[in-house]
């Protein structure tokens, strides 16, 4: 199996977490026809009111690399970045399951 996916931990600045939901939510919808893109979704802690979970799941690691060129990606990004105080990316490999 070739898929590439990944968890993100993004923690926001203190009070900022449902604004960068909102914009989060706006890079889901420009994904869902991205090709290579099976999967994006945006999540809330419920521990710690500054996390947001992202789970996603590409065709092939090459597919995510491209998102990242994307220019409506790319401006997404820098309109978060205010918002962001932190950002751990949890790489993760597949092997099968419902819905793979």
């Amino acid at each position: 199996m070739n898929k590439f996916a990944m968890y993100g931990k993004l923690t926001a600045h203190p009070g900022q977490r449902d604004a960068l939901v909102k914009m989060m939510l706006e890079a889901a919808d420009q994904l869902d026809s991205m090709e290579g893109c099976e999967l994006y979704i945006i999540n809330v802690s419920e521990d710690d009111p500054d996390v947001i979970w992202v789970t996603e799941l590409w065709s092939d690691a090459e597919a995510h690399a491209e998102s990242l060129k994307n220019e409506n990606v790319l401006q997404l990004i820098q309109r978060c970045r205010p918002l962001i105080a932190g950002v751990e990316p949890i790489k993760v490999r597949p092997v099968g399951g419902k819905g793979i």
